[in-house]
């Protein structure tokens, strides 16, 4: 055989090895936000200022909502305990540059995924924990009834937000002529419609449910009304450029998805160690270490799980019909139960 075409057969050879080690499954390398994290001991969580159901925190300063749970999951995976969280809380205006600049680790604050903060803000977002809407509340002795029926009405709004640009959009789209009213805390806001000030407070619907529980003197006095002026998919955020951070807080929610759905919960993770589903045994690290492919170990799933719960733990809690602002499951069911929640397959 001439020599030149033994070398092209060993050049080949070469390159298809090389093509196979590149799909052979490695460990995932640490990145800086993940040494640091571990450094610290701690996850340091931006949340909100205040907002029952998703970040609010009591007396005693323990938080509980659906975004502290995320962040509570992120730290049993990867920390191994979930209360090693710090807690930051940050406005509106605050949260992009605490993420942008390093002063937090994962933005976990009801904020909407959006193409302009997808890619213009540093920011990647990991998944979607609550499907919502904007919507309006008003008194019930008025006669607003329909989002419609606001031609000319004062709206409180938050600057800073989505809901502010949405709110213009729909005015103008239907000729109403709203007139907002613009502060740049949430308390602020909520605190002028309560005090009568404005005729309709706007925000996302989950959002217009926690302030009128926590806020009104008489929740029954204030009606939400029926439409929803838009799509606020909200979920947590990490800063861009750390793939490996990225990774982990994806999967954690999307683990505590699957984990719902294949009937894992917070009571029976430990004898469900045993079953025999093929899925249940990879997300709960009996059969496979999916952990490694993350710079986890093989139980991370199973720690956010026992410690935290699953995703349909976590939406009760805090915000399902059996808790204090007792919202629909809705678009949040899971996608075989009537809703849109959907998680890729750990595997």
């Amino acid at each position: 055989m001439p020599q030149n075409i033994t070398r092209l057969t060993a050049t080949k050879a070469l390159a298809a090895a090389a093509l196979a080690a590149s799909f052979t499954a490695t460990p995932a390398f640490a990145g800086k936000t993940i040494d640091a994290i571990k450094a610290r001991g701690q996850l340091v969580c931006g949340v909100g200022t205040g907002l029952a159901g998703f970040s609010a925190a009591d007396s005693a300063g323990n938080w509980t909502g659906i975004d502290v749970d995320v962040c509570k999951a992120i730290a049993a995976s990867l920390l191994g305990d979930a209360n090693k969280v710090k807690w930051v809380p940050l406005s509106a205006q605050q949260r992009f540059t605490a993420l942008q600049s390093g002063e937090i680790d994962i933005l976990s604050r009801n904020t909407t995924w959006s193409l302009t903060r997808d890619a213009s803000l540093g920011a990647s977002f990991t998944g979607v924990t609550y499907y919502d809407g904007q919507g309006f509340m008003v008194t019930t002795k008025g006669k607003i009834r329909s989002a419609k029926q606001l031609k000319g009405a004062t709206v409180c709004v938050q600057s800073g937000t989505t809901t502010e640009k949405n709110l213009t959009d729909f005015s103008k789209s239907n000729g109403l002529g709203i007139k907002p009213v613009v502060f740049e805390k949430l308390e602020a806001a909520t605190g002028a419609y309560f005090a009568g000030r404005c005729q309709a407070y706007t925000t996302d619907a989950s959002g217009l449910a926690s302030s009128r529980n926590k806020e009104a003197k008489v929740p029954a006095d204030h009606l939400i009304l029926p439409e929803l002026i838009s799509k606020e998919p909200l979920g947590p955020a990490v800063r861009r450029g750390d793939d490996e951070f990225f990774a982990i807080a994806k999967w954690v929610l999307f683990a505590m998805i699957e984990a719902e759905e294949y009937g894992i919960t917070q009571a029976n993770v430990d004898q469900q160690k045993t079953s025999a589903d093929p899925v249940v045994q990879r997300i709960l690290g009996v059969s496979e270490d999916t952990g490694k492919l993350l710079g986890l170990d093989k139980e991370w799933a199973y720690r956010a799980i026992k410690q935290v719960g699953n995703y349909g733990e976590i939406f009760e809690r805090n915000v399902g019909p059996k808790s204090a602002l007792g919202l629909p499951r809705g678009l949040n069911n899971l996608w075989n139960k009537g809703g849109i929640q959907y998680a890729p397959p750990v595997r």
